[in-house]
């Protein structure tokens, strides 16, 4: 048995960056490491150059997200609807935004920026034995961060508190099982009894301060 940090996400937009290419900056449908380790950056107050503490943080857990299958009660129906997440494209134009060398660029830039809509995110954390950020440092700093969370991007903020629970179970599964709203696919590190196993990139790599990623293998298993 072991205790696992639940961690909820909630907001009327998210936003977790895959692959960007150039213009286009798509989301995945479900949160990054990369992310939720720059969430829980944010939380403790972890500055970007911090690249000992960034490495520290990144090995300190394991991770397992459920996307959550929820259902909204209907005011005039007895049966309840579910909510089904939805993909949207947002053109956003930047005007003098900076080159390279730090002069403003003539032209406008237009790009195109994915989020989700309709979505939550249940997060079961687990921290490796003698841990430099461990379960109890971890849930003080996101019950009380430092620096602002937000939901992939500074456009989608949190609706509720980050901080669900603390729940001791046998595995990550089990401990999702303890949480409403129960039901939804799970996208974990560890391998799951009947996963599809995927390698996706998102590993963050802390050898410089320049954002670089490596490819890890997750484990997706849905549920009904």
């Amino acid at each position: 048995m072991q205790d696992y940090l639940i961690i909820k996400l909630q907001g009327a937009m998210q936003a977790w960056g895959g692959h960007t290419y150039e213009d286009y900056r798509p989301s995945l449908i479900f949160p990054t490491r990369s992310a939720i380790v720059g969430l829980l950056c944010a939380c403790i107050g972890i500055e970007r150059e911090d690249i000992k503490a960034l490495k520290a943080l990144d090995k300190s857990f394991e991770l397992t997200v459920r996307a959550n299958k929820r259902k909204i009660a209907q005011r005039k129906s007895t049966e309840d609807k579910f909510v089904s997440m939805q993909k949207i494209t947002d053109f956003h134009t930047v005007q003098h935004a900076r080159k390279v060398d730090g002069k403003p660029r003539p032209e406008a830039i237009v790009s195109r920026r994915e989020y989700l809509c309709d979505a939550e995110f249940t997060l079961a954390l687990s921290f490796v034995k003698d841990a430099d950020y461990g379960l109890e440092r971890v849930k003080q700093a996101i019950q009380k961060p430092v620096y602002t969370p937000f939901l992939g991007r500074r456009s989608c903020p949190i609706q509720r508190p980050l901080y669900e629970a603390v729940v001791n179970a046998e595995n990550a599964q089990a401990a999702l099982n303890k949480v409403e709203p129960y039901q939804g696919t799970l996208y974990s590190e560890i391998e799951l009894d009947g996963g599809t196993p995927m390698m996706t990139r998102d590993q963050p790599l802390f050898a410089t301060t320049v954002r670089q990623f490596n490819s890890r293998k997750i484990y997706i298993l849905g549920s009904g």
